[in-house]
């Protein structure tokens, strides 16, 4: 399977995992040995003041912490887009503009100019060689592409459905199914 790398995980109405119901993951790596992403659309009711005050200035609205995933939910990671071509000390590009941010580092030691956003999560999702490939293949989840707005929407309660609706052919329609399909 070719990298997943900078495609977005659509949560598919299969996957009743608690963890992963109707979210949206940014994939920031995925090679033979497992994947990484981020859960965009699970905004925490923690201002990012409250754990991380130096960068509150610099997150895209709204200015809250993100549960990332249930991996090391106490872990912070940065996810940010910079300017092209931007040299910006402790950025790991990912894909194209967007890639990791070194936290250790203070805001006014980057050259925040050439960041264009910045969001911050606690936790990230994870799998093992192997794992995603069969989850995927057991249709718990739907491979798109993302848009480069989408790990830092304004909106992010709506940012599944959103995603959904884009895409062409029946995929669109599950946009539109209840979480509970037996109230339908």
């Amino acid at each position: 399977m070719e990298s997943l790398a900078g495609k977005l995980l659509v949560a598919s109405p299969k996957l009743q995992d608690p963890n992963f119901l109707r979210t949206v993951v940014l994939m920031l790596n995925h090679d033979e040995n497992g994947g990484l992403g981020v859960v965009l659309n699970r905004a925490l009711d923690v201002d990012v003041e409250a754990v991380l005050p130096a960068w509150a200035p610099h997150v895209a609205r709204p200015g809250q912490l993100f549960h990332g995933g249930p991996v090391d939910p106490t872990a912070a990671l940065a996810i940010a887009r910079t300017l092209p071509e931007a040299k910006v000390p402790g950025f790991s590009p990912m894909v194209d503009s967007i890639g990791l941010l070194d936290l250790n580092l203070a805001p006014q030691e980057l050259p925040m100019d050439d960041l264009e956003r910045v969001r911050l999560f606690g936790g990230y999702a994870g799998w093992g060689a192997g794992q995603l490939e069969g989850e995927i293949a057991e249709d718990a989840w739907f491979v798109v592409e993302a848009e480069p707005d989408d790990p830092f929407s304004p909106d992010p309660e709506s940012l599944w459905r959103r995603v959904l609706q884009r895409q062409e052919g029946k995929l669109a329609m599950f946009a539109y199914q209840p979480p509970d399909p037996s109230v339908n």
